[in-house]
């Protein structure tokens, strides 16, 4: 099973999975150490992307603006992995976009995964730094388009191959996939009354947002709301 799995990476929109969208998804299928299979898409987020995402990652709003809509992405992703434990850098960050977005679509999403990073940090107790450009420059693997999502995979499938090559004696469970273990309630989409509300609001203070309301979560509609009624007040008849 340690050379069966899914490396995935994604690039997203920021940090976390309650606010943040995801930009791309890059998936690589390996069965028995060959690579089957790659999945990469971009995905639309309905947001304008911050520069820092877009000075890291090189993807632009136009760019994002043709990639898929999340229900479709996450859709064919969550397919994809479906009977393969996970496999990535850091891979609970990943995990978790993807698990909120499953959970908000109805879809199954409980995985196994191995995280490169936690091998890491058991075996190189002295390195300074072990993100992924860091470790991949210590073992000399070359990444082609560092901080893109199958870009991103790869080096950490590769990565996977280095450490379990370079230290065999180490205990077998150090590289075999655990429980992902991320905790999420359903988020409904914002509602009919909520969107011409907010639309209303928009309307009324002449606000442009950077986000599609079509896209908020019924939670995130509301936070939205009270936030421009508290800054900017209720509408007056």
């Amino acid at each position: 099973m340690k050379d069966t799995y899914i490396a995935l990476d994604l690039e997203t929109t920021g940090l976390n999975p309650s606010s943040d969208r995801i930009l791309e998804i890059g998936a690589v299928k390996v069965e028995d150490g060959q690579i089957r299979e790659i999945y990469e898409t971009l995905v639309n987020p309905g947001m304008k992307i911050g520069a820092r995402i877009r000075e890291l990652t090189g993807i632009t709003d136009e760019m994002a603006a043709e990639g898929k809509d999340t229900r479709t992405a996450v859709g064919e992703l969550v397919e994809f992995c479906r009977g393969y434990p996970l496999l990535g850098h850091n891979i609970l960050f990943d995990y978790s976009f993807v698990k909120r977005n499953a959970v908000n679509f109805d879809l199954e999403f409980e995985k196994e995964g191995i995280d490169t990073l936690k091998i890491a940090r058991v075996l190189f107790p002295e390195m300074e730094h072990r993100s992924l450009q860091a470790l991949c420059g210590y073992y000399q693997i070359r990444q082609e388009n560092a901080h893109r999502a199958s870009s991103d995979a790869l080096a950490a499938m590769e990565l996977y191959g280095r450490m379990r090559g370079q230290f065999p004696e180490s205990p077998g469970e150090l590289f075999a996939p655990r429980p992902l273990v991320y905790k999420v309630k359903k988020q409904g989409p914002i509602t009919p009354a909520q969107k011409g509300y907010l639309n209303d609001l928009l309307k009324y203070h002449k606000i442009a947002l950077e986000v599609s309301v079509e896209t908020l979560t019924k939670n995130e509609a509301s936070r939205l709301i009270d936030k421009i009624i508290l800054e900017h007040g209720r509408i007056q008849r």
